[in-house]
């Protein structure tokens, strides 16, 4: 592949710590001409042209000083007219999550009734009869909680003897089987981990459902490495992942949870060492709530690499402040409305404390890593802020990720701590017609402003856009779209954009190197069917692609 040119380039003068940056040198020539580019770069917002040699931006500007730059042999690429920008980076995503063929059914997710359920599990079950977990997907948690028995009695009977696991829609649960249970060693006794729950009935019996944390562990379980699994996800990234990736114009992002003790790494760093990757990633490794910390610690450590002229970088630590909304396990300052737990306290849960967090920073930050940290309740946001605040140095580029509840005291802190606030707007659940949804769980007074893009930008906050997929859609231009449409929350287009390119950028520590069209990156962009900037806000979901480039190289 043309793309492992890539791995020839060195630093330029305008590189951040450890980034890759290009090599200078005369070789393969490309001209992008008769564009309308918009560059992301404020100095020169817009051009019609762009000459590249061996993936390096070399000139940006008129069709015409471009065109004395390009000697014979140069590759015209005729833009006609056509808008063109920097590749999207996605930030939070999981698309080895996604894309991995480990799961063998997926659920119909308006099913309201969970016996109804009983008869796809159990053809599952007849299909896949070699496997030794059986694992799903796509329910929404509210059912198996409306069950009229105990919900793991649904699976026990059409799989008494095999274990059966099914991921919630969000993947902050898992409703398994009696012998799932067995397996993990849960009874009447067994303790909450950290960041779970074991929900149980009246009388103590474990129900077959587990919250959050409690339901990674017995995916843990499930997904153990095994040669067939790790081919399995491998198969998955190269088969579907990456070329959905570049179908939307992604060329950078960042694995939102990495699980190193299932060999997610190994398999990107195959992927990589294969030639076969066609977008620049940063892993963010899963840090374990439940493992022993300095021996975590040495083990996140010893994972690091961030290795110049790498499309692959381990440098980033993904840690849970806390869960999510529906389940009432996102971390508030005041109670729910709704007690599903009968806990001490109904406030949420925390995957790691404030301390923990400070503590992992402390100890992480030093060796080049920056946190990405899941924080949706105003609490947990609030708390992460604290830690960052605590343990935190300028060296860090951190970020609080989804931050759909926060309290307006905590707006100006992002910005006075140079902490990221990324979100996700692509669900319909983030758009403030649907804010009030959650009404029944929160003081309506606290959905007033679910994700304060506006809010946040005001104060100074360096905000990315990201996709979370594939909890949400993977196509930026419905993020695009939504962040520009959700008044009274809502950014400005140019703002949008460098969401998406530039901020995400500086997050991946590669601003240096790509995010905007200048002089001395490298040629990550693409090419649209319309002018985002000639269009009606409302019709920006509906762009297309009409080809990727990476480093130069026509990855769509």
């Amino acid at each position: 592949m043309k793309i492992l040119l890539f791995f020839l380039l060195i630093m330029t003068a305008t590189a951040c710590d450890d980034e890759p940056v290009p090599f200078d040198s005369t070789g393969y020539e490309q001209l992008f001409h008769n564009g309308r580019i918009y560059t992301v770069d404020d100095n020169q917002p817009w051009a019609e042209a762009i000459y590249v040699v061996d993936g390096e931006i070399r000139f940006v500007g008129s069709n015409d000083e471009a065109e004395d730059l390009a000697g014979a042999n140069a590759e015209f690429i005729d833009l006609e007219g056509a808008f063109a920008m920097p590749g999207i980076h996605d930030v939070h995503l999981h698309p080895l999550e996604a894309a991995t063929n480990n799961f063998h059914f997926i659920l119909d997710d308006s099913v309201e009734d969970p016996e109804e359920y009983a008869d796809p599990v159990a053809d599952a079950v007849a299909a896949n009869p070699g496997s030794d977990w059986l694992l799903g997907w796509g329910h929404w948690i509210d059912v198996p909680l409306a069950a009229t028995r105990v919900p793991k009695e649904i699976l026990d009977d059409v799989a008494p003897n095999r274990p059966v696991a099914i991921m919630e829609q969000t993947s902050h649960s898992v409703w398994c089987n009696s012998r799932a249970l067995e397996l993990m060693g849960i009874d009447d006794n067994t303790p909450d981990p950290p960041g779970g729950i074991i929900m149980r009935e009246t009388n103590g019996e474990a129900s077959g459902i587990l919250i959050d944390n409690a339901g990674n562990l017995l995916l843990d379980l499930a997904l153990a490495p095994t040669p067939q699994r790790a081919e399995n996800d491998y198969l998955g990234l190269i088969d579907y992942a990456l070329p959905e990736l570049a179908k939307y114009g992604i060329t950078s992002i960042c694995d939102a949870r990495t699980y190193w003790k299932r060999d997610h790494h190994m398999v990107w760093q195959r992927v990589a060492d294969e030639g076969e990757l066609t977008v620049r990633v940063n892993l963010g490794l899963w840090a374990y709530p439940d493992e022993e910390d300095a021996t975590q610690l040495a083990m996140l450590k010893d994972l690091y690499r961030s290795d110049a002229g790498s499309l692959l970088r381990i440098n980033q630590i993904k840690l849970y402040s806390d869960g999510i909304v529906h389940n009432t396990t996102c971390a508030m300052h005041d109670d729910f409305l709704i007690d599903y737990f009968g806990r001490p306290s109904n406030n949420g849960l925390n995957y790691f404390t404030e301390s923990r967090i400070a503590n992992y920073i402390s100890e992480l930050e030093e060796t080049g890593f920056d946190f990405h940290i899941h924080a949706i309740g105003n609490r947990g946001v609030h708390e992460a802020l604290n830690a960052i605040e605590t343990a935190g140095s300028d060296r860090g580029r951190h970020r609080l990720t989804h931050v759909e509840y926060v309290s307006p005291v905590d707006y100006s802190r992002f910005a006075q701590l140079n902490v990221t606030a990324d979100a996700q707007v692509a669900g319909d659940f983030t758009q403030p017609e649907n804010w009030h949804e959650n009404d029944y769980l929160l003081h309506a007074s606290l959905n007033e402003s679910i994700i304060p893009l506006k809010d946040l930008a005001a104060q100074g906050a360096r905000i990315t856009l990201s996709s979370d997929w594939d909890v949400s859609d993977l196509n930026p231009f419905v993020g695009l779209q939504n962040a520009v449409t959700r008044a009274p929350q809502a950014i400005s287009l140019e703002e949008a954009i460098r969401a998406y390119t530039i901020n995400a950028a500086y997050v991946m520590r590669q601003e240096g190197l790509v995010g905007s069209i200048e002089v001395g990156k490298m040629a990550d962009i693409i090419v649209l069917n319309q002018d985002l900037f000639q269009i009606q806000p409302t019709q920006i979901a509906q762009t297309q692609v009409t080809a990727t480039y990476l480093s130069g190289e026509r990855v769509n």
